[in-house]
């Protein structure tokens, strides 16, 4: 027990700092659009995701965790315990590193993809190429193009609809007023779905995409209108409105909604690895899936909102202000194509990433407005980074797996 104990607590320190990176670094997916069109305050942004980030996390995030994340190497690696721990520790704490070093640069990265690439390391390292399932890798390598892309043409039509419904009109307040139940109606059903496919709450229902779709029809429409008339209740008293005023009050439910799902998907990629370790320390074994202790995922939860709270400004700065300038209408366009990309993504099997989606959503309203709108400089940098992410971290994960090879 003496050398289980010191274990156990490096992997607890370890995990925390997983979930503290994925705060600061992936807080951007949700509140950087209403950040950056001034929606929120940097201040509430930070608040208001760290408690849904929580709630997230420790209500709806997933109580049983696969123990190779995304099936990216085999299940055969894991059969000598010590192998297991060792590859546990050191691909968490790769792709920890790699996700604070670019959030240190303010560029956002994906922090799924940095415990994918993490895996493989230890694949590579433990057992070889023939452990790594390279098919998978695959995927996620084409989720880098079709993430941003998708996102990048749904926020692109999202935005000119707008501005073709109510932009372009002399009263944008009143044209914005009488389109709002369709406008909020498509983002509840959107983030409705999401929930009922996307979280582990939603697959642990296993609802037909019928009845799910049913349900999420009828929950928007009443949310659409009832959305229409609290707006409405709130801003009457302001003369001389415009479309914007009423955008920023359905841009705060959007973001809101991407906090939540955030913590409930992204606490895995702290938690899961943590909860291999947690259970080879104390049963000396481990099978294909883990369960995960409430107090693991609330241990998660609490590591994200700190994240958040302490490093979530610089990645919010890069993604809300210096790709293309936001509004309110922009924003809600960003936010929509974010949460239709990982829905549509997730139903058609691919392995998306929420940060490209919301990177490519950003550029999607930004070229709507011309390609000169568009800072092309600091988006190859991020693409730069995305593009680094698997190999960096599989790399860092191989030398920490030999360093601690010889350490326990």
């Amino acid at each position: 027990m003496s050398v289980e104990l010191p274990i156990l607590i490096f992997g607890f320190i370890i995990g925390f700092y997983m979930a503290w990176n994925i705060g600061a670094n992936d807080v951007a997916n949700s509140m950087a659009s209403a950040v950056g069109a001034k929606a929120i305050t940097l201040r509430q942004a930070v608040f208001i995701a760290g408690i849904l980030n929580i709630v997230g996390a420790t209500f709806i995030g997933s109580h049983v965790t696969n123990t190779i994340r995304k099936g990216i190497i085999s299940p055969e690696v894991l059969n000598d315990p010590h192998m297991a721990l060792i590859g546990a520790l050191s691909a968490l704490l790769a792709a920890a590193l790699w996700v604070s070093f670019a959030t240190w640069k303010s560029l956002p990265v994906s922090t799924t993809h940095s415990i994918v690439g993490a895996m493989v390391g230890f694949g590579l390292i433990a057992g070889g190429f023939s452990v790594v399932n390279w098919g998978k890798l695959g995927a996620v390598l084409l989720s880098w193009v079709i993430s941003p892309v998708l996102s990048l043409v749904i926020a692109f039509v999202m935005f000119k609809v707008i501005v073709r419904l109510i932009l372009v009109r002399s009263d944008t307040y009143a044209a914005a007023a009488k389109f709002s139940p369709a406008f909020i109606g498509i983002a509840v059903y959107i983030c409705a779905m999401s929930f009922l496919f996307k979280t582990p709450l939603g697959k642990s229902v296993q609802m037909s995409t019928v009845s799910a779709s049913a349900i999420s029809l009828v929950i928007a429409v009443v949310l659409g209108f009832a959305g229409k008339y609290l707006i409405l209740r709130l801003l009457k008293s302001k003369k001389n409105g415009d479309a914007e005023d009423i955008f920023k009050r359905i841009q705060i439910g959007t973001s809101c909604y991407v906090a939540l799902a955030q913590g409930a998907n992204d606490v895995a990629n702290a938690i899961g690895p943590l909860a291999v370790i947690y259970f080879l320390v104390k049963t000396g074994s481990v099978g294909a899936t883990v369960p995960v202790p409430i107090f693991l995922l609330l241990f998660g939860g609490v590591g994200i909102a700190f994240g958040i709270a302490m490093g979530g400004s610089r990645v919010i700065k890069t993604v809300g202000e210096r790709i293309t300038t936001l509004s309110n209408t922009r924003g809600f366009a960003v936010d929509f194509s974010a949460a239709t990309t990982v829905l549509v993504a997730s139903k058609m099997g691919l392995p998306v990433s929420t940060t490209h989606a919301a990177i490519g959503g950003v550029m999607g309203v930004g070229l709507a407005r011309g390609i000169e709108a568009v800072n092309f400089g600091i988006i190859f940098k991020i693409m730069l980074y995305w593009v680094l992410t698997v190999p960096v971290a599989a790399a860092t994960c191989m030398v920490l797996f030999k360093i601690l090879e010889f350490i326990i």
